[in-house]
């Protein structure tokens, strides 16, 4: 038996194993919601046109998917918009380096004005283009969506250990082992 506050070495190795498992899984996830995003405008020009369709409808439902605010391949749109595109492929940055400057085991979120804080690019790219002081650009769009998407990230990468852990620990104690 547990003491409150107290975790026994092999307890504690339970958890970072089942850290790095969840992080595993949540990086896969990332890798392949972020490749979908070059499946489409691939899938169109080597016509797999069913496929294609099928991957422009589904990323219909999460973007606005303008052709002139996409970036291409071979001549055919993303399935999402630039910022989008950053925006995912940040938050598969933001899994890929998160164990470089945190343990995945350690569950306290950072503050959150962190997140608030990585709002202010894309509201600056944004506004700016919006009272038409200057007009924003795939590269703007991306870079902003990718600072949001990485820092989302690093509270994502948490919330799911714990959120596992929870259910996890929870169930090993009900049924007294």
């Amino acid at each position: 038996m547990e003491a409150d506050g107290y975790r026994t070495i092999s307890t504690l190795s339970a958890m970072t194993s089942q850290a790095k498992k969840v992080w595993v899984v949540g990086l896969a996830i990332t890798f392949v919601w972020a490749a979908l995003i070059l499946v489409d405008p691939l899938a169109r020009s080597l016509g797999f046109e069913s496929l294609s369709t099928a991957l422009y409808s589904f990323h219909s439902l999460i973007c606005h998917q303008m052709a002139d605010r996409s970036l291409d391949v071979l001549g055919e749109p993303f399935g999402v918009c630039s910022r989008c595109t950053g925006v995912y492929f940040g938050i598969f940055f933001g899994f890929v380096v998160f164990p470089l400057w945190r343990r995945l085991d350690d569950i306290e979120p950072i503050s959150r004005v962190w997140l608030f804080l990585s709002l202010v690019p894309i509201g600056i790219d944004w506004s700016l283009t919006f009272f038409g002081v200057w007009e924003n650009t795939h590269l703007s769009r991306f870079l902003t969506g990718m600072v949001l998407g990485a820092t989302c990230a690093t509270y994502i990468v948490p919330a799911s250990v714990e959120i596992v852990r929870n259910l996890t620990w929870k169930r090993l104690i009900s049924k007294g082992t």
